[in-house]
């Protein structure tokens, strides 16, 4: 199963080069991986249907306990067979549609495959946290079809509505899930079903499942914004509709209906709104004049009635609602497909527009008169098979109950909404196939001249899912076998539910027939029933509600912004410690937290005294500078103070770290500090000077309160006590530090560079952004281009630096050059050793990296941007890349040969000449990390150091040529 979603994924991310290699029919290529889903789910019948399962878990993080865990079972496998069968269709049927110059076909091919395999991944998991994974993948993988098309307003409005209503309810969602699991004791879905916890807290979390169910399957009040999502291509619309999407509420709620549809708030929650739902699509559909939102209105009406036999919680609701749910997928995905050949053909989908195309079409003609009959519940289709089963499910609650506890008022209020949702299906499923093909008084027929005839295989998929629809009809016994260890999954009813075509004279008989007579009258009576709809029109409804909450919220974000986000860099400040001195100052206070710890001393060592008194020293002195270089260096002289602590400590490796960081400090803060003036304010010390004073000394008193009392709280023995032994046995290596850093906790450090590289894209591209230039390297002419020396002086054989012929003869520095060239390779070859021994002496890949990155700094320092660009000729994102690309590659190698993520080999050989060798594979990790830091140099330098230089030497350049004009002037 596993595999079968990765070859989905796969495709996915190889569609675009197909579809530029193959065009449109890298499509049909693309339909056979999921074709080759619904062969191998048709080969694992035998396996589920009665009753068996087929199960694949694939540890993860088994320190954690988080594996991939899937399951197919009768309800995951028709699922499957409904995703990756019409998958399989609307993939080739795509061949057909999209135009051959369509530029976005490569990008939308991607997208569809990804989405299949999101909803494929969705109905397989066995795990409730990869449910949720999938579910929000199907949710942004949505979203970017819907917008297929960015420059049309309406897609992009209705990409952004879908997006956010889905995501609420994922949101809710994913509470629940969480409570569910905690509270089970396991995150496993079948184990949680087998046994369901119960409290009032689970009772909460099931609710909230049922918030993201309802969302994403479009009942009252999310319903709105799934005929919006009718911008998207029409085969979107086809696959979205019938087997992927909106069906993923519905397969939730099946899901956990035989767990959870006792408890209170489960049936009266999903019987209301898919009853009002039902009613809702059904009149809406009933006033559309566009074919494709008279079938988005008819799935919202459907999908209210799937919610209410899937959620009514009986054994004959279930095998309905498991029955119409298979039902809707083959006529649903029918009449969108079709909707799109008449789209094609004529050019336009308004019903009032199209007259006498059933002439021109005959088949398209019968293929809908198929599908629609089976959505209107005519025999011998399937969907009057499944509705039939649905009617008798829904008279034995109205009767007895059927074990759900709903009253008798309640249960015929239940067949009646059924009835009357039924009656509107009937109509509007009429007026479809006379909106699309008959031939109305007053619209000219279309002639065959204006009609351009589909190819044969631009109609097979519609043909097929529409006979497939009719010959289900007559297997109505064999899907009863198939279906029945999903319906054992609930409590005997009144009566043993079974699908046939026929179950004699019968309640269930006589109301399908009575709502089908009622919908033809309602058909019929249609101009009546609009201008009743139209008096009885509310003015207003869900989506313009939706709308004002989000202008609403739209407009307390600007406002709350306005008032907070001043651009005061000291504000913010100012209002950060001022929290930290009101709210964790504040429990300090009141708890006197610092009272209990024990043995408190002022020093171990008179170092550590005379450390601390010239660390504090320098801080009051920083603070009084008026210089700004002055402060900045006394400020870097609290954390090479901090360092000498840690070496006093017996703490190397921090220590190198501390020196290395405050280091390249300090080096950025200069560099800042050239486009500022050289002096702070000459003010005196003013009320809000002052202030900020007071506000500095409490900030320092909380934290250092609280860093005593965090050392005198502790009850537990630390953790890294157990550190020293698996540092050696588990990573290889005796520097604990280090082995923490890439074996321990590795994916702390994963977490960490994935940050680096985004904190300092963005703060790189923001600058870029300030100095008008890109931070791509490019190569430098300024070098070649360089003032060569005067002729009447013997030139230089070598130069020390190539670039220093680029800077001004006041700003260079022989010496400093010299030095530089002698030292950069050392230093280079150093950040190398550093890297290597990390694992067992001090050092590691982000000290190596910031080795590095000093002496590109100093090459900076001595030659400005066009020597740092001879120093390292490469991207500094495409280093970030690199880097973040191994650390992940060598984390994901370990899974190939059976070990966990991020899971270190120890390799111990010989090489002649050079001895005994102990490698540890995290090494290449480390080689990741390396990579990273030295990118995030590159980048600072480019941006504040090579960026604020040429914004300088414009500056310059533009100050020179004012005065030049007032000279000429």
């Amino acid at each position: 199963m596993l595999a079968l979603i990765a070859a989905h994924f796969v495709a996915a991310a190889l569609a675009p080069a197909l579809v530029a290699w193959l065009r449109r029919k890298a499509l049909l290529v693309l339909a056979a991986v999921p074709a080759a889903g619904f062969v191998w789910a048709v080969a694992m019948t035998g396996e589920v249907r009665h009753g068996g399962a087929v199960e694949q878990r694939v540890r993860w993080v088994e320190s954690l306990g988080l594996e991939l865990s899937f399951r197919l079972t009768t309800l995951t496998w028709v699922m499957t067979l409904l995703v990756t069968g019409v998958g399989a269709l609307v993939l080739a049927y795509c061949a057909s549609y999209f135009r051959r110059d369509d530029a976005g076909l490569p990008r939308f091919a991607g997208l569809l495959t990804a989405f299949a395999a999101a909803m494929l991944g969705l109905v397989l998991a066995d795990d409730l946290l990869v449910l949720y994974v999938f579910w929000e993948l199907t949710t942004v993988l949505s979203y970017l079809l819907i917008g297929h098309n960015p420059e049309r307003k309406a897609n992009r409005r209705a990409a952004m509505q879908a997006l956010m209503v889905t995501t609420f309810g994922g949101l809710a969602m994913l509470v629940g899930v969480i409570v569910i699991g905690q509270a089970a004791g396991s995150y496993q879905i079948s184990e949680v079903l087998a046994n369901p916890p119960g409290g009032d807290a689970v009772t909460v979390a099931v609710v909230l499942v049922l918030i993201g169910a309802v969302s994403k399957s479009a009942l009252i009040p999310f319903h709105f914004w799934l005929p919006g999502a009718m911008a998207a291509p029409t085969p979107v619309s086809a696959y979205l509709h019938a087997a992927a999407m909106v069906k993923a509420g519905v397969y939730l709620v099946a899901l956990f209906a035989p767990a959870f549809a006792g408890l209170m708030p489960w049936r009266p929650l999903l019987l209301t709104l898919g009853v009002l739902t039902m009613l809702l699509g059904g009149l809406r559909a009933l006033r559309q004049t566009d074919l494709k939102l008279l079938l988005a209105y008819g799935t919202v009406s459907q999908l209210g009635f799937l919610i209410v036999l899937v959620g009514a919680g009986t054994r004959s609701a279930a095998m309905g609602g498991v029955a119409m749910l298979v039902a809707h997928a083959l006529f649903k995905a029918t009449l969108f497909l079709v909707v799109g050949l008449v789209d094609r053909a004529t050019g336009t989908r308004d019903l009032r527009e199209l007259s006498g195309l059933g002439r021109r079409l005959p088949l398209l003609l019968v293929t809908s008169i198929l599908a629609a009959a089976s959505m209107a519940a005519i025999p011998p289709l399937a969907g009057f098979v499944a509705k039939e089963t649905a009617y008798a499910a829904a008279l034995d609650i109205a009767e007895t109950g059927d074990g759900t506890g709903i009253g008798t008022f309640a249960g015929w209020a239940l067949v009646a909404g059924l009835a009357v949702g039924s009656a509107l299906t009937a109509a509007y499923s009429i007026r479809f196939v006379w909106g699309a093909f008959a031939v109305k008084p007053g619209v000219a027929p279309i002639e065959s001249s204006a009609c351009r005839f589909p190819t044969a295989a631009f109609s097979a998929a519609p043909v097929v899912l529409a006979f497939g629809g009719l010959a289900l009809g007559f297997f109505g016994p064999a899907e009863t076998e198939l279906l029945e260890p999903y319906a054992a999954l609930f409590p005997e009813g009144a009566h043993e539910p079974e699908l046939a075509l026929w179950h004699g004279v019968n309640a269930a008989l006589l109301l399908s027939i009575a709502s089908v007579l009622v919908g033809i009258l309602l058909f019929r009576w249609r101009d009546r029933v609009d201008r009743v709809e139209a008096a009885l029109a509310p003015r207003t409804d869900a989506e313009a509600s939706y709308r004002t909450i989000m202008r609403g919220v739209d407009r307390l974000a600007v406002e709350v912004t306005g008032a907070t986000q001043r651009g005061s860099l000291p504000s913010y400040l100012a209002v950060i410690f001022l929290v930290v001195v009101v709210v964790p100052g504040g429990v300090l206070m009141a708890q006197q937290l610092w009272a209990d710890v024990p043995g408190v001393r002022a020093w171990d060592s008179v170092g550590q005294a005379v450390v601390g008194a010239i660390m504090i020293t320098s801080a009051i002195i920083a603070a009084r500078s008026r210089r700004r270089l002055k402060a900045v260096l006394l400020a870097g002289g609290t954390g090479y103070g901090m360092a000498m602590l840690f070496i006093l400590h017996g703490a190397p490796d921090l220590a190198l770290t501390q020196v290395l960081v405050e280091t390249v400090t300090l080096v950025i803060f200069v560099l800042v500090l050239r486009r500022l003036p050289p002096y702070f304010s000459d003010r005196p010390l003013t009320k809000s000077r002052w202030w900020r004073v007071g506000l500095g000394v409490a900030v320092g008193v909380v934290m250092a309160g609280l860093a005593l009392a965090a050392s005198g709280a502790r009850t537990a023995e630390p953790v890294s006590e157990g550190f020293a032994e698996p540092a050696v046995s588990y990573g290889g290596g005796y520097n604990i530090v280090n082995v923490t850093l890439v074996d321990i906790r590795a994916w702390d450090t994963m977490g960490e560079i994935s940050v680096l590289v985004v904190a300092a894209t963005g703060v790189a591209s923001l600058i870029f952004l300030i100095t008008g230039r890109t931070g791509r390297w490019r190569p430098d002419d300024a070098i070649a281009s360089a003032p060569t020396p005067p002729t009447d002086r013997r030139p230089h054989r070598n130069l020390w630096l190539r670039a220093g012929r680029t800077v001004a003869p006041e700003g260079r520095s022989i010496l400093f050059e010299v030095v530089t060239r002698l030292a950069f390779h050392v230093v280079i070859v150093f950040s190398i050793y550093l890297l290597f021994v990390g694992h067992n002496s001090p050092g590691g890949g982000f000290a190596g990296g910031l080795v590095a990155g000093l002496a590109l700094m100093v090459r900076y320092l001595a030659g400005g941007r066009h020597e740092l660009n001879e120093a390292a000729p490469v991207d500094a994102g495409l280093v970030l890349g690199i880097g973040l690309f191994i650390a992940t590659g060598s984390g994901l190698v370990p899974l190939a040969f059976g070990g966990d993520v991020l899971q270190s080999a120890i390799v111990d050989f010989s090489l002649p000449l050079v001895g005994e060798v102990h490698f540890v594979t995290s090494l290449f990790f480390d080689i990741g990390v390396y990579l990273v830091v030295v990118g995030l140099m590159l980048d600072v330098l480019r941006s504040l150091g090579g960026g604020i230089d040429k914004q300088a030497g414009d500056d310059a350049d533009a100050g020179e040529s004012i005065e030049s004009a007032e000279g000429v002037r």
